[in-house]
């Protein structure tokens, strides 16, 4: 029996190499064969929707201060490069209707809801729709009533929830939502815990894979797909394996 498809899902593009969440990060993981990217969204100040994780913006970028206080015409003038190496100075935090727009038909884009902007699911949910990428898309967050939210609003998209650790309640809460994955923690998969998730009828997805080993383990384990910084690595892994990836 031929196994599944791996999703070869680059973690906020290829980000061991570009820096995150930035359209330099993002086509590098296309350009190594990346079919799926991953990434993060915020609202601004004055309600647009921006690609970055944190809720500040000091560790990626050289501004200062909470994400949701600058206006777009504030971040943009940011350089969210230069801190990964110089070669990247003068990259700028993307909209995400800009990376939308980019990758359309290129790429499936899992979009993880960020923040704690009121509206901000239905929003990207709403972005996502008017760019005619509902099948191109899947919504996830760690937070439960951001799922329930897109669920809500937008029944049609594939979501997902990332949790840290995986229980009979969190299971039985992600049928009852609809949620199409399970997203754990890398380290704490296994082939049993694959078996119970897929038994639920889940697609298993893994995330904080630091490693090339603890990459390998999830393959094994019989995972989905998984986020990667280094999605180049995981592509050999997978061919040398001769194990069918998307």
């Amino acid at each position: 029996m031929t196994a599944p498809p791996f999703m070869v899902i680059a973690h906020r593009g290829a980000s061991s190499y570009a820096p995150e969440n930035t359209l330099a990060a993002f086509d590098l993981a296309l350009q190594m064969g990346a079919r799926h990217i991953e990434l993060d969204v915020q609202s601004t100040r004055d309600g647009r929707i921006v690609v970055i994780h944190d809720d500040t913006v000091d560790r990626t970028t050289d501004g200062t201060g909470p994400v949701a206080s600058h206006a777009l015409a504030e971040l943009r003038l940011l350089d969210a490069g230069a801190r990964f190496a110089p070669a990247f100075a003068g990259e700028r935090i993307p909209l995400f209707e800009e990376v939308l727009a980019r990758y359309q038909g290129r790429a499936h884009i899992h979009v993880e809801i960020k923040g704690h902007t009121n509206g901000l699911s239905e929003r990207t949910a709403d972005l996502i729709r008017a760019h005619g990428m509902a099948r191109e898309v899947t919504v996830t967050s760690f937070q439960k009533a951001r799922l329930k939210e897109t669920r809500a609003h937008a029944p049609e998209f594939p979501t997902g929830w990332l949790v840290r650790d995986v229980t009979d309640t969190v299971i039985a809460e992600a049928r009852a939502m609809g949620l199409t994955q399970l997203c754990p923690r890398a380290d704490a998969l296994t082939p049993e815990l694959v078996d119970r998730l897929h038994a639920a009828g889940l697609v298993v997805r893994a995330w904080g894979v630091a490693t090339e080993e603890l990459m390998r383990r999830v393959v094994e384990a019989g995972a989905d797909g998984m986020t990667v910084n280094f999605p180049d690595k995981l592509i050999a892994f997978l061919d040398s394996r001769h194990h069918p990836w998307v």
